[in-house]
């Protein structure tokens, strides 16, 4: 009787311990609003303070703007870094050859005669077989997937089925160095492809490329080689159709091409920055890229009033070549080739 007693009075203990204990109530769900509703302010004053910096420093808002200022930037620290060693321009081309044109007179050469990949300065020789062949420039031709860069893998903007007039093909092919219009330009050409890099090669012994070899139509290809000589030779004959002269320093191009329900504008801008630069006096201009062949540019240009033929080959990075042509001015223009400048093989540093 008294253990059920105090076996009772013990759980009346318990209970009554338990009902004088404070119950920990859950948290109200308004601090969590408040911490909310604070790091919100924080995140909002952080961004205010990050875009009121970016706005001191002219940094742009769209991905595009920076991008082009980005672009800019990397071409002003090309066009600062100016060296002569020995009376002679620092280069970053591995091959170099400047041409007076009047006279033939050679005023630099770095590596002249080695024979390298030349990427789509190809383009200029593809130009000139089509020109040559006198076809139809309003013809219509097709873009098929036989024109379809499968070697490279590049990509275009002008679709499989287009239809496009030839000169319009020309236009794409020396101006945005687009492989698709050049592959269909060489594909229309009487005789096909196989014709197309006959006339090339026939065309360049004529104009005395004794080290050059083509065979297509858009330089895709590295076996497309020559020597920076001989492609002095061809921007030199390039000069003298009008055609080339018009289209390929021309600083954009807009074609309308067949969409999905009615036609749309292409717009394509010069892959040689400097035909949209007022400062430069361009009669010719071609760039190419690949891997292999490096970084590219071929012009016809007057500096100090006299026309030159320039050729830079293999140049390091994405701007060197804008850098080296603008070098080769600044060089030029300062009346510092009191002789020939030849270099042995290998870049300079």
């Amino acid at each position: 009787m008294a253990k059920g007693v105090f076996g009772r009075l013990g759980l009346l203990i318990v209970l009554a311990l338990a009902l004088a204990s404070p119950v920990q109530a859950e948290p109200t769900a308004e601090p969590s609003r408040s911490a909310k509703n604070k790091a919100v302010k924080s995140q909002s004053a952080k961004n205010k303070a990050h875009k009121a910096r970016a706005a001191k420093s002219g940094v742009p808002k769209s991905r595009a703007a920076r991008k082009a200022l980005n672009a800019q930037r990397a071409m002003d620290r090309e066009m600062g870094d100016y060296r002569v060693v020995n009376g002679l321009p620092v280069l970053r081309s591995a091959y170099a050859v400047v041409i007076d044109q009047q006279t033939g007179a050679l005023v630099y050469a770095k590596n002249p005669d080695q024979t390298t990949p030349i990427a789509s300065i190809t383009k200029l020789m593809t130009a000139m077989v089509v020109l040559d062949a006198a076809l139809p420039q309003e013809e219509a031709i097709t873009v098929s997937e036989a024109d379809v860069d499968h070697l490279k893998h590049t990509r275009s903007r002008l679709p499989i089925g287009a239809t496009v007039s030839r000169s319009d093909l020309l236009h794409m092919a020396l101006i945005a160095s687009e492989n698709r219009a050049a592959a269909a330009l060489s594909r229309a050409y009487p005789g096909g492809r196989e014709a197309f890099v006959v006339a090339m090669n026939q065309k360049a012994k004529s104009l005395g490329m004794t080290e050059s070899v083509f065979v297509d139509g858009t330089g895709l290809s590295s076996s497309n080689r020559a020597t920076a000589q001989d492609l002095a030779r061809m921007v030199s004959a390039a000069y003298t159709y009008p055609a080339i002269r018009e289209i390929s320093t021309l600083g954009s191009y807009d074609i309308l091409v067949p969409g999905r329900r009615n036609l749309h504008s292409l717009a394509y801008n010069n892959t040689n920055a400097l035909t949209r630069n007022k400062g430069w006096d361009i009669g010719v201009s071609k760039t190419g890229y690949i891997n292999e062949a490096g970084h590219c540019l071929v012009m016809q240009a007057k500096i100090s009033d006299k026309p030159l033929i320039i050729v830079l080959l293999d140049a390091q990075g994405k701007y060197s070549r804008i850098g080296d042509a603008n070098r080769l001015r600044r060089w030029l223009e300062n009346g510092t080739t009191q002789r020939i400048a030849k270099h042995a093989p290998g870049r300079q540093a």
